[in-house]
């Protein structure tokens, strides 16, 4: 792996667990984050004070050293502020880019589309720019599951067709990923997509499913359970997750010397662009997993059995052949094992005994 790194979204619910594992292989790391109100702000801060940032000096300097890890600083910073951007390249001698930082959620994107636009095109394309003008040797992106959309071919494979989203959010996903390898194709950047499915774990996101039902689970509250619980959903805890990144990280993607356009794979190109699955490869009817957070809790959870939302996809099932083959890339983590540390995490975070 190269030198130094930017990973965008760092104080976000994978950008934290990926710079902890960085600081551990001893990279040297710069985080970004504008620590947008999305969700409860205090989570990401709490995020960083476990990286060594403090919120105090956030609000007061630009950059800020972790008390932590001297291979570790964070700067306060919008993709969307393109001066500022283009600055931070400037400035740092990135080897490679991973960029998490996006406006996350499937449902939020009806109400709320514009921010959509403002963050996973502009903001995801300045930091394309970041990459063009500072000769990247990777730039590594989060994509989703959802770009699946009304696809029904499972398991879900990179060289499925794509072209029917059913949110925005997974529109813009695909967007990024067109986006991308155009860049791969016009400037020789080496580009890999990463596909996550359904992750959780310990410091999740408060919009996520697991994390919603285990907080109306400790509240006494009913659990909204939509298409009257006949989903699945492929749930990878978050550690897995960033054993596929970090082993990414360590592998450029490459041209395909044996792609063909007339019948083109398509996680894969003649540009140096790569498309991956990370996912646990194993999909969970949802009441099973509801059940694992009642047995972990030790509480029977109230649930009110509702319509399929609008945007949500009955089932998602990761096919992960390309990066098992390609970067031995295999996920360990059961959901017996994975839900308990959430539930312990939570219950230590919110002071529930």
């Amino acid at each position: 792996m190269a030198k130094k790194i930017l990973v965008t979204g760092a104080s976000g619910f994978i950008g934290f667990h990926l710079i902890k594992e960085l600081l551990s292989l001893e990279y040297e790391v710069v985080g970004i984050d504008n620590i947008n109100n999305y969700y409860d702000v205090n989570l990401k801060y709490g995020r960083l004070g476990e990286l060594g940032i403090s919120k105090d000096e956030i609000d007061v300097n630009r950059c800020v050293q972790s008390k932590k890890s001297k291979l570790f600083r964070f700067s306060k910073l919008d993709l969307n502020d393109r001066k500022g951007i283009n600055n931070l390249f400037a400035e740092e001698d990135f080897q490679v880019i991973i960029n998490l930082a996006a406006q996350p959620g499937v449902r939020y994107s009806l109400e709320n589309p514009y921010t959509y636009v403002d963050s996973n095109l502009s903001g995801f394309l300045n930091v394309l720019e970041g990459a063009r003008n500072y000769n990247l040797e990777h730039f590594i992106f989060a994509s989703s599951s959802s770009v699946y959309g009304l696809n029904e071919s499972v398991p879900f494979s990179v060289n499925d067709t794509v072209d029917h989203p059913i949110s925005l959010y997974g529109a813009t996903k695909k967007a990024n990923e067109l986006m991308a390898h155009s860049y791969s194709h016009l400037f020789n950047i080496p580009t890999t997509g990463l596909r996550f499915f359904t992750v959780y774990g310990e410091w999740g996101r408060p919009d996520m499913a697991y994390y919603l039902f285990t907080k109306a689970i400790y509240e006494g509250n009913e659990i909204k359970v939509f298409n009257n619980g006949a989903m699945e959903r492929d749930f990878t805890y978050v550690a897995d997750i960033v054993k596929g990144i970090v082993k990414v990280a360590q592998s450029p993607a490459k041209s395909d010397t044996n792609w063909s356009g007339k019948s083109p794979h398509l996680g894969s190109s003649s540009a140096p662009f790569r498309i991956y699955n990370i996912g646990n490869n194993k999909p969970v009817k949802l009441l099973d997993f509801i059940a694992e957070i009642e047995k972990a809790t030790g509480i029977e959870a109230r649930k009110k059995f509702l319509p399929i939302q609008p945007g949500d996809v009955v089932r998602t099932w990761a096919d992960i052949t390309d990066i098992e083959k390609v970067l031995g890339y295999n996920p360990s983590t059961t959901l017996d094992v994975g839900i308990p540390k959430f539930v312990t995490w939570y219950k230590e975070f919110y002071n529930i005994k």
